[in-house]
C-alpha cells in the first residue's frame, strides 16, 4: 500500500528537503505541498492524504495548531507535527488539534520515516525528545485541581490572564519574554478555543472564570 503525504512548511528549502526525503522512500508518495494555513487545509481536503507533514509556524496570520485542528475535524489527513518548537504549550496545544504525532526537525530520517508510518497505522508517535515531558505531564495531571479553562496550556492560561488584566500584545511580550508575534499567535489559538469572536469578549470570558482578578487572602 502506497501511503499518500502532504508537507506543510513555510520554510521552502526544509520543506523541498522534506519532500525528497520522504519520495526517496518505498511505498511512500507526495501528493501535494503548502506554506500556509488556508493552502494546507485546502491541499488536504482535495487530495486526502494518509498523513500531513504539519510545521506550527506557517509565517504571518498563519498556524499549524489551527491548520491542524481544521484538517482533522474535516479528516482529511493524520497530522504529524515536525517543528523546532519542542516546548511544552506547543507540544499539548498541538496533541489538543488533534495530531497524531509530534517530532523536532532535528530528527534523523529512519526517525522520520518511522514516525510517518505509525501515524499513517494510526499510532500516537513522539519524539524521544518529548515522549518523557508528555509522559510527565500526563502523570501529573491526575494530581491537579481544578483549574480555569482546563482546554488552555499554562502558557495561553498566562497569556489569558495578562489579556485580563488589559495589557496589550508588546506588554505582553515583554513579561513573559516572548515575540510580539508569538503572543499574537497564542491570543489567535485562546480566541478559537474559547470559541470568543474578540478580545474585548475574551477579557469579560476571562475574568468571569476568575483570570485578571486578584483574588484577596482568606
Amino acid at each position: 500500500m502506497t501511503l499518500r503525504v502532504v508537507v506543510v512548511d513555510d520554510h521552502p528549502v526544509f520543506r523541498l528537503g522534506m519532500v525528497a526525503l520522504l519520495r526517496s522512500l518505498p511505498s511512500v508518495e507526495v501528493v501535494g505541498e503548502a506554506s500556509g494555513e488556508a493552502d494546507a487545509v485546502a491541499v488536504c481536503e482535495r487530495e486526502r492524504p494518509d498523513v500531513v507533514v504539519m510545521d506550527l509556524d506557517l509565517g504571518p496570520g498563519g498556524s499549524g495548531v489551527e491548520a491542524t485542528r481544521r484538517i482533522v475535524r474535516a479528516e482529511a489527513g493524520a497530522v504529524l507535527v515536525m517543528t523546532m518548537l519542542g516546548d511544552d504549550d506547543s507540544l499539548f496545544a498541538s496533541i489538543r488539534a488533534g495530531a497524531r504525532g509530534y517530532v523536532l526537525k532535528g530528527a534523523l530520517p529512519p526517525d522520520v520515516e518511522r514516525a510517518v508510518r505509525a501515524v499513517a497505522a494510526g499510532e500516537l508517535l513522539l519524539g524521544p525528545e518529548v515522549a518523557h515531558r508528555a509522559a510527565t505531564y500526563l502523570t501529573g495531571a491526575r494530581t491537579r485541581g481544578a483549574v480555569p479553562f482546563p482546554e488552555l496550556t499554562d502558557r495561553e492560561r498566562e497569556v489569558l490572564d495578562l489579556v485580563a488584566r488589559g495589557h496589550d500584545n508588546p506588554a505582553i511580550a515583554r513579561r513573559l519574554v516572548l515575540s510580539a508575534k508569538t503572543v499574537r499567535n497564542y491570543v489567535y489559538g485562546i480566541l478559537v478555543k474559547l470559541d470568543v469572536p474578540d478580545r474585548s469578549q475574551l477579557i469579560v470570558r476571562a475574568r468571569e472564570g476568575g483570570l485578571g482578578v486578584d483574588v484577596p487572602p482568606s
